[in-house]
């Protein structure tokens, strides 16, 4: 039922409307656009949005909300793909439910009398906070005005609320700078000498109308368009258009939401929040999204609306000083909070208005949070019943569990604070200062460390936000966009610091007498809200007990396995840490790179006969061993895959180039000894004899080894010597010898026979048995379409799929990464890089073939990947379903490849569910 006494949105609470047949007319009739609120429901989240489903749903519970209707997010698309031509009906469907709400309420958008505002607000399936476009106070204008101030006997309000709509009409639809306003804005406060938007009266905001009015038509050319009906229109049209801003599609890029869902506009009565001191707005979380704590948190505004709040425009205040300020909406926005949550059995966040007492929600989701935040409610949730560990576990983000691993300021790191602020979003970041987010995203593209400071943070800032290490902020609250943006994305943020003074046109951040420049280095404390001139060391992250319980949980669901991809032992030691079930991939070339280790490998290379090269392996062998030893016994009891030498000989030399300018310094300058010039030309005839033009399809892997087993050889006895050393220590090996690069089974074969030749020298000579396994990796894809060949040599494949994804698609990915792969993700010529998630229908059904190939002709076949896609969500999934033995990746990609094991897992039984 509704008031019609007051000039705000009465609301509307659970009346006979509520549940009522038109929550399944959106099967009945494909063309529908527009639902009234009390038609939809949470179930109807893909058609009506996030917000406008569950505004909807909160209408059912009884909790008043304010009137209104939604357009679809298929109104949304439709007129997207015709170029912003709205589809057929539309405009006479909005008309209608329109009327219907003027019918509800007693009030007429346009009307002298009794005049209805309305708020027209993006609500996406995907919750996008702060992307998209919101314009307030719809309806007001010279007709209204005055009669909107008589009705609530408050003249300064409703010039209050036709000043913000010019402000947001101005901005979201005609295109109109933003610090246009907003300097006209300051120039009135300081010329009253007042400080707050508040203190201005009734006069000083009529005639900001006006000046506003100039503004506008200064940048558009004309006057604003004055009839509510028109303006209604194109509010709605610059809310879908919003959907596509450059701001919103790198977010959907960041968080992987689709392109083509669209956005849904909701059209509500206005509630005021800006009349007087009884009324306020505010943000709240039913828990504390940052660390997850069950205990109130928010903030919010007397006298204000809600774009004060999410935008900083003032600092708000926290919300447990609304109950001394409006006890009664605070007792029942504190019932509400706990329903909310125990209704949709997450946490909510919450935006809230109170009108002259009375309470309204104007929308709840599910809140953003951070890692450590999610971890501890879904274990307290799971504790109290309110969800299953196998919801707990899809609540869970694996790509967002990269948060648990930033890092913290080291606790003996000399600490001198240079000013404080509110800590927002926890972790330590480290960077040059920027003020500007394009300069930050240039510069954090190009690998340089920065902190994006700002006075605050707006959705323009999204691209400098997630190019940044931390975000540092002069306004603004725990709830502003920079903090719930920077929480969503686990970047370390420190809000509201009021200290600091911002000069971006001199390009300096000063606090008191402290003056830091752009570029000089900062370091933030988003745990503590700590900020700190020059860069402090950092420690690495420590993991709590809601990791492990939950992680815990994830191992019970999962079936593939989890190995690491680690050439060390302090390497393996790390992956076992972080729950590793063994290594997947040791690189043994990276061992010979070390400093200590080149001149024995060059000797090797250079060797001039056999008897020489032999002498130089024999040197490099206890390098080699110890190497080994100290990875299997890291990996002490669990699988540990060897790959024999990979590269081209040529990456151990001096490039070409270089090799022949030091020839030719030598043979110019007369530096240097005979003796010295021979030996450098002689390191220039190898490295020119060793220089192919293509060396990646070259002589490298299986290849160098078949034309010198010697070297193969060499690591095999230093693989066995390892781990009978290992043993010997009450240590158990478990050895897997892995070829690369094999295109021809008759290759393994011929590799095999050397490898096990080898063992059997080694154990022989030492009176000892040993198991150890070898495989090959299937990175060419011949080797493939070609598995089950191969397959009759092999105890395991271990897919490649880094030089997969180069050699099936046919591309570099060290030129196309720097080229036009950026150009083909931006053009949706590919969905993403196929480097960071596998390319399903061309690599991944490559993976398909070989695996399926090279099981039929050998059952028990292990099966695993040792790419980087290892370690992505989205490709786990994909292997999951192929029937892949294990995932190796990174030690510490090691905890986000378990929870993505076994949310693939979870995802596939309800595949099957819907299936059968």
């Amino acid at each position: 039922m509704t008031n019609q006494n007051q000039p705000g949105a009465t609301g509307i609470k659970a009346d006979s409307r509520a549940g009522e047949s038109g929550q399944g007319r959106a099967d009945d009739d494909a063309t529908r656009y527009v639902y009234d609120l009390a038609e939809g429901g949470a179930h109807l989240k893909e058609l009506l949005g996030g917000k406008g489903a569950n505004a909807s749903e909160m209408l059912n519970l009884g909790i008043p909300v304010p009137d209104g209707f939604t357009v679809t997010t298929a109104a949304c698309v439709a007129a997207t793909r015709a170029g912003g031509q709205w589809p057929e009906g539309l405009a006479e469907q909005i008309r209608t439910s329109l009327a219907d709400l003027e019918e509800r309420t007693g009030r007429t958008l346009g009307g002298s009398e009794r005049p209805l505002l309305v708020s027209v607000r993006s609500g996406a399936v995907v919750s996008m906070p702060g992307m998209m476009d919101t314009i307030l106070n719809l309806g007001i204008s010279d007709d209204t005005v005055e009669a909107l101030g008589a009705e609530a006997d408050d003249p300064r309000f409703a010039w209050d609320s036709y000043r913000r709509f010019l402000q947001m009409y101005g901005e979201v639809v005609e295109g109109v700078p933003a610090h246009a306003y907003e300097d006209a804005l300051s120039a009135m406060k300081r010329d009253r000498g007042v400080h707050n938007d508040t203190d201005l009266t009734a006069a000083d905001l009529r005639e900001l109308v006006q000046t506003f009015k100039g503004v506008s038509a200064e940048y558009i050319g004309t006057d604003l368009p004055t009839d509510p009906h028109t303006q209604l229109e194109r509010a709605i049209e610059a809310v879908f258009a919003s959907w596509q801003n450059p701001r919103a599609g790198v977010y959907r890029k960041a968080h992987r939401i689709p392109d083509d869902l669209g956005t849904a506009v909701n059209v509500m009565q206005m509630v005021f929040g800006n009349r007087g001191d009884t009324s306020a707005t505010g943000v709240c979380f039913t828990r504390n999204p940052s660390t997850g704590a069950k205990e109130l948190y928010g903030e919010f505004l007397l006298n204000a609306q809600g774009e004060d709040v999410v935008a900083g425009i003032r600092t708000p205040l926290p919300l447990a000083q609304m109950e001394e300020a409006l006890p009664e909406a605070f007792a029942q926005l504190v019932e509400t909070m706990n329903r909310l949550e125990v209704h949709y059995g997450d946490m909510q966040d919450i935006e809230f208005t109170v009108e002259e007492g009375s309470l309204y929600l104007l929308q709840t989701r599910s809140g953003k949070r951070t890692a450590a935040a999610a971890l501890k409610v879904v274990r307290d949730l799971e504790a109290d019943g309110v969800i299953d560990r196998a919801e707990a576990l899809r609540r869970i983000e694996p790509a967002h569990l990269d948060q648990l691993l930033h890092p913290a300021i080291d606790p003996g790191a000399h600490r001198e604070v240079l000013t404080r602020g509110l800590n927002a979003s926890p972790g330590a970041a480290v960077g040059q200062i920027v003020f500007d987010s394009d300069v930050a995203e240039q510069r954090g593209k190009a690998g340089t460390p920065v902190v994006l400071v700002r006075w605050e943070t707006t959705p323009d800032d999204i691209a400098g936000t997630l190019a940044a290490q931390g975000v540092l902020t002069a306004h603004g609250g725990m709830t502003s966009h920079a903090a719930v943006v920077a929480r969503g994305m686990g970047k370390p943020c420190v809000a509201g610091a009021g200290q600091i003074r911002i000069d971006t046109d001199a390009g300096t951040l000063a606090v008191g007498g402290v003056v830091l420049h752009e570029g000089d280095l900062i370091t933030l404390d988003g745990s503590t809200g700590e900020v700190f001139a020059g860069a402090l060391d950092l420690v690495p992250p420590q993991l709590g007990e809601d990791f492990a319980t939950i992680v815990g949980w994830a191992d019970e669901i999962r079936t593939l396995g989890v190995r690491a991809n680690a050439d060390t032992g302090a390497d393996a030691a790390k992956a076992r840490e972080f729950g590793a079930e063994g290594i997947g991939l040791c690189r043994t070339e990276h061992m010979f790179m070390a400093e200590d280790r080149l001149p024995a490998v060059r000797a090797m290379i250079l060797a001039a006969d056999d008897s020489e090269r032999a002498q130089a392996l024999e040197a490099l062998l206890p390098m080699q061993q110890d190497d080994f030893t100290e990875i299997l016994s890291a990996m002490s009891h669990l699988p540990v895959t060897i790959r024999l030498l990979d590269p081209p000989l040529h990456e151990f030399l001096p490039d070409l180039v270089t090799q022949a300018l030091t020839v030719q310094r030598l043979e110019l300058s007369g530096d240097g000894n005979a003796a010295e010039l021979a030996r450098a030309r002689r390191l220039l005839g190898q490295v020119r004899s060793l220089t192919e033009m293509n060396p990646m399809l070259g002589t490298r892997g299986v290849r160098l080894a078949l034309l010198y087993p010697e070297i193969a050889r060499m690591q095999v006895r230093a693989i066995v010597r390892a781990a009978l050393a290992v043993r010997a220590g009450g240590g158990e090996p478990v050895v897997e010898i892995m070829v690369p690069l094999v295109a021809f089974a008759e290759e393994l074969r011929r590799m095999r026979a050397i490898v096990t030749e080898t063992v059997a020298e080694e154990l022989s000579a030492a009176g000892a048995d040993l198991d150890i396994s070898v495989g090959t990796m299937i990175e060419l894809p011949r080797a493939a379409v070609t598995a089950d060949e191969i397959a009759e040599h092999a105890d395991f494949f271990s897919f490649g799929t880094n030089d997969l994804t180069q050699t099936g698609i046919g591309i570099s990915r060290d030129d196309a990464e720097g080229s036009f792969l950026a150009a083909y993700e931006e053009g949706g010529i590919v969905p993403e890089n196929p480097f960071a998630t596998i390319d399903a229908d061309g690599v991944g059904e490559l993976v398909r073939i070989g695996a399926t190939k090279g099981r039929a002709a050998k059952a028990g076949l292990k099966l695993g990947v040792c790419g980087e896609h290892g370690g992505d969500p989205a490709s786990i999934d994909l292997f999951n379903r192929i029937g892949l033995d294990y995932v190796s990746c990174s030690p510490y990609r090691v905890p986000i490849a378990r929870f993505a094991a076994a949310q693939a897992v979870l995802v596939a039984q309800e595949a099957d569910a819907v299936s059968s």
